[in-house]
C-alpha cells in the first residue's frame, strides 16, 4: 500500500468498514433504454443492493473528470467508475487493444479473445500499482459507426474532406489511414464544434446522438462496424481487497450478471439503435458487407502505425484471430 500518497481523508476512508456506502461513478445518463453502460451499473447496483449492501449512483461528472475519477479510486474515495479505456491505458498501454479497428466480429468474439489472452489478469498486474482493479469492459453500444452532420459516408473515399473529433491519436491513425483528418476534442465540446464546423463528425455507437440530443445537427449515421465503444469498470483495490469474503463473492457474482444484462441489452439495441436515429430525422446507411470490408482495408496501417508495442499488436491479432 502506498500510503505515502494517501490524504488523510483517504486513510480514514480506508479506516471504514467494507459494508459502507458503495459509490458507482456513472458515465452517462441513467437511461436503460440507450445506454449499455448504464444497464450495467444499473444490473451491478442491484445485485449489491440485494445482497444488503448500500449503494448510491453518482450522476456522470458529479466527482470529476476521468483523470479526478481514477484518482479517487486510487486513494479510496471512490469505490466504483465507469470509466474511458483511456484511464486504464495510461497505466497498462496493452488494453488499447480493444480500440483496433476492427479486431473484433461482435461481443461474443470480444469475450472470448479477453478470456483466452488472459486480458484482466494482465493488465491488473500493473493496475495494482496505482490500487486500481479493472472488472469489466462494458459495451456502451452497438458498434461504432460514422457519425456526421452533413456528409453521406458509404467509404472511406466520402470522408476526405472531413475534419473527425479524435478521442485520441488512436482514433487520428485511424482517420488518416482512411485519408481523411481528425482533431482531439473533449466531449464536452463536441457539441459546440459540430454546430461551428469546427469538426464534421465523430465515430461512437448510433445512441450516442440520441443519448446526448445532438439529433438536431447530427444528420447522418454509417453502419460501418469498426469498434464496439466500451467503457472500463474500475474499481478501487483498497476497496475490494478489504471486503469481506462474502461481500467480495457478491460483487463477483455482481460483474457476471451486470455482463450478462449488458450483452442481453446489446443484441435488442444493436437493431433498435439504428431505427431510434432514423426516428429522429438521422439518415441511416447501411453498409453492405464489401463496403464494410473496403473500410477494414483501409484500416490496417493503424496496425503498424507504432501506437502500441508491435509485439502487442502481435499477441491481439492472434489471439483475436485464433478465436474468432
Amino acid at each position: 500500500m502506498k500510503l505515502a500518497k494517501l490524504s488523510l481523508v483517504a486513510m480514514l476512508a480506508l479506516a471504514t468498514t467494507a459494508t459502507a456506502e458503495v459509490k458507482i461513478a456513472l458515465d452517462s445518463k441513467p437511461d436503460l433504454e440507450t445506454s449499455g453502460s448504464y444497464n450495467w451499473a444499473h444490473t451491478f447496483g442491484k445485485v449489491l443492493t440485494e445482497a444488503g449492501m448500500e449503494v448510491r449512483e453518482m450522476p456522470r461528472g458529479s466527482v470529476g473528470n476521468e483523470a479526478e475519477k481514477f484518482d479517487q479510486i486510487s486513494t479510496g474515495l471512490l469505490e466504483v467508475s465507469l470509466s474511458d479505456v483511456r484511464a486504464v491505458a495510461q497505466v497498462d498501454p496493452f488494453i488499447y487493444g480493444v480500440r483496433l479497428p476492427y479486431i473484433f466480429d461482435d461481443i461474443a468474439h470480444m469475450d472470448r479473445t479477453l478470456d483466452a489472452g488472459k486480458v484482466f489478469d494482465r493488465v491488473n498486474e500493473n493496475l495494482a500499482k496505482q490500487d486500481a482493479v479493472l472488472l469489466s469492459l462494458a459495451p456502451l453500444g452497438p458498434s461504432s459507426g460514422v457519425i456526421t452532420t452533413k456528409a453521406v459516408v458509404r467509404s472511406p473515399a466520402d470522408m476526405s474532406d472531413l475534419r473527425m473529433r479524435a478521442l485520441d491519436d488512436a482514433q487520428i491513425a485511424m482517420y488518416k489511414a482512411w485519408g481523411s483528418s481528425g482533431t482531439i476534442v473533449p466531449w464536452g465540446e463536441v457539441p459546440a464544434g459540430l454546430q461551428t464546423g469546427v469538426i464534421d463528425g465523430y465515430l461512437n455507437s448510433p445512441f450516442v446522438p440520441v443519448m446526448f440530443g445532438q439529433t438536431d445537427f447530427v444528420k447522418n449515421f454509417s453502419d460501418a462496424g469498426v469498434i464496439i465503444p466500451l467503457r472500463a469498470v474500475i474499481v478501487s483495490k483498497l476497496w475490494y481487497d478489504g471486503l469481506s469474503a462474502d461481500e467480495r463473492s457478491t460483487v463477483d457474482a455482481a460483474v457476471e450478471a451486470a455482463d450478462a444484462a449488458t450483452r442481453e441489452w446489446l443484441a435488442a439495441a444493436s437493431v433498435r439503435g439504428l431505427t431510434s436515429l432514423e426516428e429522429k430525422g438521422v439518415t441511416v446507411q447501411r453498409l453492405t458487407a464489401e463496403e464494410r470490408a473496403v473500410f477494414r482495408e483501409a484500416s490496417k496501417p493503424v496496425y503498424d502505425s507504432g501506437l502500441m508495442a508491435s509485439e502487442d499488436i502481435q499477441i491481439w491479432t492472434s489471439l483475436s484471430d485464433g478465436n474468432r
